[in-house]
């Protein structure tokens, strides 16, 4: 009998590429939505699926029991797993595959592009001059380098690593916290270990996010926190919006204690029209973009789609979140 699949990524149906070639050929029926979808919505479409191929869909114990018995497995487009619960569909005995190591250049290219345009007011100004405001005599931004400054790394897995190498290059000063310290990538490469998270972001001129988000990392960006740190620090988010405190960030962002804030996630995705980060000054906010290039979109749509066909097929090439197999 042929697989009934959800696929609900939106990169992953929008880019061209060898992924298409590889979905086509499958024997599936394919059930096409445009994610990410809401726990209400996957309700109404959960039932006679046997995998889903999702993004940050939400998934909870009630989509999931919907699901049962039928759903095999859930492949996700991408690492975080914080949409989906993992702990149940653990307890239910069904496997979550992922895939890590397939977006990490793209993701960390993103941050720093962030980071430079914070520093010297790219956007900013760009966005000036589309408005008409270079006329004579107008007094134009002042900038920043980033060289010479300090760089605090919050999460140094894969994005985060790649993120360090780039702001050495810089010339930049990095200091990181890992729950995990890799200490032999730290001394290859010039980075110092922060003793806790609190003392990295105190220490930081900029700041970078690229942890998960978890009980402990939710709020980590907070009205208490941004007291603590540096006057005008500018903050990177490439994790998750929830890592920050939306309404903490954009009052310091008004009183000039943030100087700049550039995120690509946010804590509701997509946001209302009066979320308190879209109208902040010295703000850019992207559209969850910072892994949807030609490049990374094909690897991990292979490797999500490669999880599903070789999990189907019961061979070994699969990776698997919560060892469920």
């Amino acid at each position: 009998m042929s697989k009934r699949v959800l696929l609900s990524t939106t990169s992953f149906q929008d880019t061209p590429g060898s992924h298409q070639d590889l979905l086509n050929a499958q024997d599936w029926e394919l059930v096409r939505e445009r994610g990410p979808l809401s726990e209400e919505r996957m309700l109404e479409l959960a039932g006679e699926f046997d995998a889903f191929l999702c993004g940050d869909d939400i998934i909870s114990p009630e989509v999931i029991d919907k699901c049962l018995p039928r759903l095999q497995c859930i492949s996700k487009y991408g690492i975080g797993l914080d949409k989906i619960d993992v702990d149940y569909a653990t307890e239910k005995e069904l496997p979550v595959l992922f895939t890590p190591g397939v977006n990490h250049t793209t993701v960390a290219e993103h941050a720093f592009g962030f980071m430079l345009s914070l520093s010297k007011k790219i956007h900013s100004n760009a966005c000036d001059v589309k408005d008409g405001k270079w006329v004579g005599g107008w007094k134009k931004p002042v900038g920043n380098e980033v060289m010479g400054k300090t760089l605090g790394i919050i999460g140094m897995g894969r994005i985060g690593k790649e993120v360090a190498i780039r702001a050495r290059a810089f010339g930049m000063e990095v200091i990181a916290f890992n729950r995990t310290f890799d200490a032999e990538f730290a001394a290859q490469h010039g980075i110092q270990q922060g003793a806790s998270a609190q003392a990295v972001l105190e220490a930081a001129d900029i700041i970078s996010l690229h942890c998960m988000l978890t009980p402990d990392t939710k709020d980590l960006i907070n009205a208490a926190q941004i007291e603590r740190l540096k006057d005008g620090v500018l903050i990177v988010n490439c994790a998750r919006g929830e890592v920050i405190n939306s309404v903490d960030v954009a009052a310091a962002l008004e009183s000039g204690k943030i100087g700049g804030f550039a995120a690509d996630v946010l804590d509701a995705e997509p946001p209302q029209a009066d979320h308190p980060l879209i109208s902040a000054p010295n703000t850019i906010i992207t559209a969850h973009i910072a892994s949807r290039t030609h490049e990374s979109v094909q690897r991990q749509a292979n490797r999500c789609l490669n999880n599903l066909i070789n999990f189907f097929e019961g061979t070994d090439d699969v990776l698997c979140a919560n060892g469920v197999l």
